[in-house]
């Protein structure tokens, strides 16, 4: 009866909110406080919905990690990067904003500064899909429980879910009268406050509801050295949001619930400022450029949190949408149906050359921006008989993404480029005994091109580029259980989608030098300043003077100062039909012990690359130069996942144990990689990931103490081959090698205990760790991108009423400060690797790079006060 069932699934929720323990005594507490504490829990109480359907954790033939909402509470999860501490196998990062967050599981995930690349790990929240991770970042609210599935889920979760799901589910409306509220203080000056009611609505056992408001500011963890301005952001990386969620839930009968959510975030924040790891050469001139001489870190201390930013990195969030879940017993089966619409939008500035030096930067002035707006539809029909569990169902999806991108010319543009590419000239010509003159180096590019000083790169100009990309979405899916005996099962399942997707693109903004010097006259110019300056003419008449003349052209015409880009519109097409599945075969030995076998195929969309591209290939017209590329497509990513699981109950059924070995194989993965002026997508042929998952869980017999935990051992590599379409070889360490963000190992633990005091109050206590080997943060992997390894720590201590009207709690982030890189990157336009076109040999002696990194929070601590009603 549908009633029922809602309350039954209620009172499942509340046990698997238990993950700790709740209201326990020691046996020297009086009888009437032992009277009331609850039989004990055991691992029956997981219920999980992995394969859109309620199931214990333990029957199910997936690599799941569930956490309830007491575990998420305790260990301070509040969005899926807190996430990471709990779940073995999962990172999440986040760099040039908090929109570009990316999770990755077993290794594999989807970098996200390239809005026109989707994800490979899936973010569901309350049965709706997001399409980017960073869509999904930010505060989830009231949580029932988070299951993190791991490997290839597309049959039921679609596309681009090749790696797996993060699956959220919030907390429902109650029938029964309940409020609480939270207010937070911390270090850094974090002050937050949450407050939520739920309870019947309309005078009528039929309505419910749920509201849940919160609001959150912390200063920056990093400071800020501003240079000339113009900002005056003294700080970054802080937190500055409000979110509200409302749900409405109507059951008129006892088969049906229709459920109404809707919700709203708007966060106002400056991030991400980068801090130098590495200064080279470049430093140099960037002090020379910057007010009072310093521009930059150097000798460069991460860990000092001093980030240098002229501009600053101001950022703007509005996440808004709606969804009706209908839930309807048919005489076949129950009819679920999920339809909704959101919109996503993040405007944001920064600071480009991460430095005090105002060379470029990207204006928050509402022509750099990302618009996310989806609708979608899922309908599924799940029905039962004695021997099969079977479900059909169709999803369509329609994404709008609107982006518009600027980049600009600082007022030290001019001088900076002109002094480093002057400075590559006489590098270059050295070994040859030459010596080219680098007095008022400033002015190379006004001598090049004959222009007036300061109007070669005119400041505040720069590109504008305007996207607009549309994906419609239909597939029809089935997935089907049959019970072959009373021990032994297989599943089926099939998914086929269709998919196209278009793209407008518009560009616009040039650069008067580069209208020179994609000329014949203007690359003769380029020649005679040379010998001016000390260039024997008769090299202008070789290889070597051809040479010289395309490298200063295609420096001073990188693809924001191209002028065959302005005005240029171009229109673009993808279609795509695919087929995915699964088979897994199960058979329980026992009561205790359940096996399974599985293989999956799982697909991650092709699409578009949104940024400027171009070529060395030379003018139509002749001479050197720079051609704008016109396909930017890139192919369909897709993966074959094979796994063999033991699932062991044990110990009278308070003990979980699970044991995974799994073996996937990507094809044409979809790399995101930054070339040092502007992002691109790279399909690599092979990439491997093979290991073993472990999950474990012991509900303990002293009361209230219950530990969790979970380890992930998982070799994920490159292929052999090498990284095709790479002219500057730029990716020459990824064949063989381990994958970027994909320690070897990483593991978990979570040890919760209550216990009461004095028969009127309640103590709890939790600590949370997780421990990530060693893995390099670098698409190119080079070696100064190296993490170490590295544990985190959380902590939290409490006390308070026993029947929970009350309680306060200190607790403690990254408990023992340890300082580790999100992601470090090139500092842009800031050195050379030392590889070039024919250089295919890695030599770090020859590396002069910056390298900028986006460092993981520190320790944060405070105090959390709780009330419930």
């Amino acid at each position: 009866m549908r009633f029922t069932q809602v309350l039954r699934g209620t009172a499942s929720a509340v046990v698997l909110a238990g993950v700790a323990a709740i209201g326990v005594a020691h046996a020297q507490d009086s009888a009437a406080a032992a009277a009331q504490e609850p039989e004990t829990l055991t691992v029956d109480s997981i219920i999980v919905t992995a394969q859109k359907r309620e199931q214990n954790l333990q029957d199910t033939p997936v690599v799941v990690t569930a956490v309830g909402a007491k575990l998420l509470q305790d260990t301070g999860v509040r969005d899926i990067k807190d996430l990471t501490i709990l779940t073995p196998g999962l990172t999440v990062t986040s760099t040039t904003s908090e929109a570009s967050t990316t999770a990755r599981i077993r290794g594999v995930g989807t970098v996200g500064d390239n809005p026109g690349l989707e994800s490979s790990v899936g973010i569901v929240i309350d049965g709706v899909y997001r399409p980017r991770n960073g869509v999904s970042f930010g505060d989830l609210g009231e949580m029932e429980r988070i299951e993190v599935l791991k490997g290839p889920q597309g049959t039921l979760f679609g596309k681009n879910t090749s790696a797996g799901v993060i699956n959220i589910m919030t907390k429902e409306p109650e029938f029964g009268f309940g409020a609480n509220g939270e207010l937070t203080a911390g270090n850094y000056n974090a002050f937050g406050a949450a407050a939520s009611v739920t309870g019947p609505l309309f005078g009528s056992d039929k309505w419910a509801g749920r509201l849940y408001a919160a609001a959150r500011e912390r200063e920056g963890f990093n400071n800020v050295i501003t240079g000339k301005g113009p900002s005056g952001e003294k700080h970054d990386a802080d937190q500055n949001f409000y979110t509200v969620r409302g749900q409405l839930l109507f059951v008129p009968d006892d088969n049906s619930t229709f459920k109404i959510i809707a919700d709203y975030t708007k966060r106002d924040e400056n991030c991400c400022g980068a801090v130098q790891i590495r200064t080279g050469p470049t430093a140099a001139v960037v002090n020379a450029l910057s007010q009072g001489g310093v521009g930059i870190a150097n000798p460069a201390d991460p860990f000092k949190r001093v980030a240098y930013s002229n501009r600053g990195a101001p950022q703007e969030i509005e996440d808004k949408g709606i969804s009706l879940q209908a839930d309807i017993d048919l005489p076949i089966g129950t009819l679920t149906s999920i339809s909704a619409i959101r919109n996503w939008r993040i405007d944001s500035g920064q600071d480009s050359d991460f430095t005090a030096a105002d060379i470029t930067y990207r204006a928050k002035d509402g022509t750099n921006y990302a618009e996310f707006t989806t609708f979608s539809q899922e309908l599924r029909l799940a029905g039962s008989t004695e021997r099969l569990n079977w479900l059909v169902g169709a999803f369509l999806a329609d994404e709008r993404l609107d982006n518009e991108a600027n980049f600009r010319f600082g007022s030290d543009y001019e001088a900076y480029m002109s002094t480093i590419v002057l400075s590559g000239v006489a590098g270059a010509l050295a070994p040859a005994g030459i010596t080219v003159n680098q007095a008022n180096s400033a002015l190379f590019a006004s001598q090049i091109t004959a222009l007036p000083y300061g109007s070669s790169f005119t400041a505040g100009t720069g590109l504008h580029d305007t996207y607009n990309q549309r994906s419609k979405t239909v597939a029809l899916f089935t997935n089907n259980t049959l019970k072959i005996t009373d021990a032994f099962d297989i599943t089926v399942g099939l998914r086929y989608t269709a998919e196209e997707k278009d793209l407008d693109t518009y560009q616009t903004g040039a650069s008067n030098a580069c209208g020179v010097l994609l000329t014949p006259a203007g690359q003769a110019r380029v020649a005679s300043t040379l010998v001016g300056r000390g260039v024997p003419a008769a090299l202008f008449g070789t290889a070597t003077g051809t040479s010289l003349v395309s490298t200063v052209v295609g420096n001073m015409c990188l693809p924001w100062a191209n002028p065959l880009f302005n005005g240029r519109g171009t229109k673009q097409s993808l279609s795509e039909r695919e087929w995915t599945g699964t088979v897994k075969a199960s058979y329980r030995l026992n009561p205790s012990v359940f096996t399974y076998a599985s293989y999956a195929r799982g697909y991650k969309g092709s699409g578009f690359n949104l940024d400027r591209t171009q070529s060395s290939n030379g003018l139509p017209s002749g001479g050197v130069g720079v051609v704008p590329i016109t396909d930017t497509s890139f192919p369909a990513e897709f993966v074959d996942s094979y796994e063999i699981g033991v699932k062991n109950t044990l110990f009278n059924r308070t003990v979980l144990f699970n044991v995974t070995g799994f073996y996937q194989k990507f094809s044409d993965f979809q790399l995101n990689t930054f070339l040092g002026t502007s992002f691109a997508v790279r399909s690599v042929e092979e990439v491997t990931s093979k290991g073993v998952d472990i999950d474990f869980l012991w509900f303990t017999p002293v009361r209230g103490l219950t530990i969790q935990s979970g380890a992930t051992y998982s070799k994920t590599e490159y292929g052999d081959q090498p990284i095709a379409n790479d002219p500057t070889n730029a990716l020459v360490l990824l064949p063989g090698s381990q994958m970027s963000f994909a320690p070897e190992w990483s593991a978990s633990a979570s040890i919760s205990y209550e216990h009461s005091v004095g028969g009127s109050l309640k103590a709890k206590y939790n600590v949370g760790g997780k421990y990530s080997s060693e893995y390099n943060t670098g698409s190119d992997l080079f070696p100064f991108k190296q993490q170490k390894a590295f544990p985190l720590l959380n902590a939290r201590v409490g006390l308070g009423d026993a029947d929970d009207k009350w309680a306060v709690e200190l607790w403690a982030q990254n408990l023992l400060d340890k300082n580790y890189y999100q992601v470090v990157f090139n500092g842009p336009l800031q050195g050379s690797s030392g590889l070039s076109a024919t250089n295919k040999v890695y030599n770090p002696a020859n590396d002069t790079l910056t390298y900028d990194a986006f460092l993981g929070a520190p320790r944060t601590y405070g105090v959390t006060l709780r009330s419930k009603f």
